[in-house]
């Protein structure tokens, strides 16, 4: 094992399969000549060639259909969104093009296309800049929707994501570019919709995906622990599809769930996951099932309304407390 960046992480994804297969390809805004705006792509034009590795205009839309067209020609594209704020602009070639072109060619045509790119807030950039639509994306059948939360998952997950015969959605959390950790020499491949237990517990059950889990969940989990609470935390890494059989499976064993999500409570996935929970296993549950979610508003500018809009470890605390009818 070695301790590597984000950054590298993605880096080593993308190098590795390319290296193998002269069909992958990267392109976006800043990916060539700057090395990318968040240096994961630094020193592939160097290695790749401006053919592999390709600056485009300012024109999301553009590019992300020049992908679609590539996938269902055979090659194997990867479009870097400077921000997943941008991917608005392109939502048509990927709602109505990579999604769909499956199932309206009759198996004809698939599309093996991966989007990548940074999600979420990243404190003071604005309500333009900051949004999650992770829950936007994984309502469209068609598409798989991964958000990874360490170096080690989004390694391996990217990996498999560029060989995934289906459109892929890769959002990365914008703050998490320069955290470390651990990942393996040599070459792996996570499974997609495969959750991780990243902490086993008895008392409540935590889900949470992307920088969620370790700017939130992770603090206040080991703040509940110095008062005795065990809390089992779930790493979705994939919100579609969701790995529910591990979620249904935890709470039958803790009998409480607290989720927790970086994006507006309305139509969201904790919203989702309610629904299953409660469904799959209403009879194991001995709270109301509660969920984190963002305030419902365009995020703020000021930094004080920004850390009173967003979830926080001293929420997820309070929550967990609540479904245990402690400190009532």
């Amino acid at each position: 094992m070695r301790e590597i960046q984000f950054r590298e992480a993605l880096r080593e994804a993308l190098s590795e399969e390319m290296r193998k297969n002269e069909n992958i390809f990267l392109m976006g805004e800043e990916v060539a000549q700057y090395n990318g705006a968040y240096k994961v792509s630094q020193g592939m034009l160097d290695e790749f060639g401006d053919k592999r590795v390709i600056d485009t205009p300012i024109a999301e839309l553009g590019f992300a259909g020049i992908g679609v067209g590539a996938a269902m020609n055979g090659l194997l594209p990867v479009v870097e969104f400077m921000t997943f704020n941008f991917s608005l602009v392109a939502i048509d070639q990927i709602i109505n093009g990579a999604a769909k072109i499956l199932s309206m060619s009759g198996g004809q045509f698939s599309c093996p296309i991966v989007f990548r790119g940074p999600t979420g807030n990243a404190g003071q950039l604005g309500a333009q800049h900051s949004q999650n639509f992770e829950n936007w994306y994984a309502n469209c059948p068609g598409l798989k929707v991964v958000v990874p939360s360490t170096p080690y998952n989004a390694k391996g997950l990217l990996k498999q994501a560029i060989l995934d015969p289906d459109p892929v959605i890769f959002m990365e959390s914008e703050v998490m570019y320069g955290d470390k950790g651990d990942v393996p020499e040599g070459e792996y491949y996570l499974e997609l919709g495969k959750a991780n237990i990243v902490k086993e517990g008895t008392d409540v059950t935590i889900v949470t995906f992307g920088k969620m889990l370790t700017r939130v969940v992770n603090p206040a989990a080991e703040e509940l622990a110095k008062e005795g609470i065990n809390v089992e935390v779930i790493d979705l890494l994939t919100v579609r599809p969701i790995d529910y059989a591990t979620i249904i499976n935890s709470v039958k064993k803790t009998n409480r769930l607290v989720i927790v999500e970086e994006a507006w409570p309305l139509a969201s996935l904790s919203s989702e996951i309610t629904f299953n929970v409660q469904k799959h296993a209403f009879d194991h549950l001995d709270a109301p099932i509660l969920r984190i979610n963002c305030a419902d508003v365009p995020l703020p500018y000021a930094p004080t309304l920004i850390a009173a809009s967003l979830p926080n470890a001293e929420r997820v605390v309070k929550a967990v407390k609540e479904v245990m009818y402690v400190n009532k």
